[in-house]
């Protein structure tokens, strides 16, 4: 509870209007997109400048007040569903392009700016930002570090891990830890640029954020390959992959996701098809037309029924702008909507894909899966009704089946979704005891008090 007191040392930092704690706003913050119990804040603060962010984090710290640094919420795994009682710190109004330098290939940017807004501003100076997550018009570039979000064209061009060279951030105690650097070298010290990167807002909160920028492509073709069964597809990923190409992007949509989404959109999708690939090579014409000559031939030779090629890029939209409605699509389905992101090595997809079906029968649930094959990163999507208790329970149950094959397959618990408080209690299940132990001890140290985000990534083991 925020004392009468505490409220004017706040207003005295943001300003009175940014000093939020009406029953109406804080349930706006007690959630994300993750389909988990709400957890009612104490109190909202929305600083508008960076000076406010450090003076805010400092407050609460001294004041013991656990902190959730909120972008738009849209993260998957429970990352900003804030500690009851506690204090949200809002950042949109730190939405801020500080810098694009078109000389060095880099652009500094306020925690609060929005993903793609923020690669439209680059695109018009001739640079790309290839991180794209799903979200991306409405995610913070904040969230997306603090998160390590990917995205469709993650195969060739990585993830925002990839693109980040500096993040100076506010400690627990509101002093500034500057990161990194501007130049493409830099072994300055230890690397917290990285440590920072996936921390979820557990070790400090971001001030900004330095990120590289590099050329565009000079072309790109996009295809499409139609499979009569899953395992075709899956198979036709881990060939294309095994031949040394390497698409700019390589999704995958099954039967029920297909439909799903020509349902939604009617962008013309073959609703019969038992799979999909969407595939798109980009870099010099050369060696586009060369590979999609090559991956048309690997598609044909592993059982497609089809390959079709956008003809311009009207057609290349419309075939991605299909993707990218796969889960607002499965999410009108039903009530629920439960979407993970377990990662397997790629050669294993079909494995994966083989027990997702099984998985889905063994617990009576209706799973759609799509995803980014390319990486081995799948969204198996269990649609459902939380408020049926019978059925949740299997929902439980699936969800812990799913990630106990991922892991038995080598994969991993989060190719781009994090960890945050869904996946926390099968973090020594991929990793060890010493693993969590060892990152409870630093955050002992960085956070004595235990109020950066409590709960996120290492659960119970820290104090909520």
């Amino acid at each position: 509870m925020l004392s009468d007191a505490l409220k004017k040392d706040f207003a005295a930092i943001v300003g009175e209007q940014n000093v939020m704690t009406e029953e109406a706003d804080l349930h706006a913050y007690s959630y994300d997109a993750a389909p988990l119990d709400q957890r009612v804040p104490g109190f909202a603060l929305r600083p508008t400048s960076r000076e406010q962010l450090g003076k805010c984090v400092k407050l609460c710290n001294e004041n013991g007040f656990p902190i959730t640094v909120r972008g738009s919420g849209t993260n998957l795994s429970g990352g900003t569903i804030p500690s009851k009682g506690g204090a949200v710190i809002l950042t949109n109004a730190l939405n801020k392009i500080l810098e694009i330098n078109e000389e060095d290939l880099y652009a500094v940017v306020e925690p609060g700016v929005i993903t793609a807004p923020f690669a439209a501003e680059v695109a018009k100076r001739g640079l790309f930002y290839p991180p794209d997550p799903g979200s991306q018009t409405v995610s913070t570039l904040g969230g997306n570090v603090a998160e390590n979000a990917g995205g469709l064209r993650g195969l060739k061009y990585g993830v925002t891990k990839d693109y980040v060279m500096g993040v100076d951030f506010f400690d627990v105690n509101g002093e500034l830890v500057k990161t990194g650097s501007k130049t493409v070298k830099c072994v300055t010290g230890y690397n917290l640029s990285g440590l920072m990167v996936a921390s979820e807002g557990t070790l400090g909160v971001f001030e900004k954020i330095t990120l590289k920028l590099v050329p565009p492509p000079q072309t790109a073709k996009s295809m499409m390959a139609v499979f009569d069964d899953v395992m075709s597809a899956s198979r036709t990923v881990a060939a294309i992959i095994a031949a040394k190409i390497v698409p700019a992007t390589l999704e995958f949509m099954d039967n029920f996701t297909i439909r799903t989404v020509e349902n939604f959109r009617k962008a013309g999708l073959p609703v019969e098809a038992q799979a999909m690939l969407l595939i798109e090579v980009d870099g010099h014409p050369g060696q586009v037309e060369d590979e999609a000559a090559m991956v048309e031939d690997i598609c044909k030779k592993n059982g497609a029924k089809s390959v079709s090629v956008a003809k311009d890029a009207a057609e290349r939209n419309k075939v991605w702008q299909a993707r990218r409605d796969a889960l607002p699509a499965l999410a009108k389905l039903k009530p629920t909507c439960v979407l993970e992101d377990a990662t397997v090595p790629r050669s294993k997809i079909p494995a994966m894909m083989e027990a997702l079906d099984k998985i889905a029968k063994r617990y009576d649930l209706t799973i759609g899966t799509f995803g980014h094959a390319g990486d081995g990163n799948l969204h198996p999507t269990i649609l459902t009704d939380k408020r049926n208790h019978d059925e949740w329970v299997r929902v439980e149950e699936a969800i812990d089946a799913i990630f106990d094959e991922a892991l038995a397959l080598g994969g991993t618990l989060s190719g781009e979704h994090g960890i945050g408080i869904a996946k926390s209690k099968y973090m020594e299940q991929e990793t060890s005891r010493a693993t969590i132990e060892y990152c409870r001890r630093m955050k002992s140290v960085l956070d004595p008090k235990g109020i950066l985000n409590p709960g996120k990534i290492l659960g119970p083991l820290l104090a909520e």
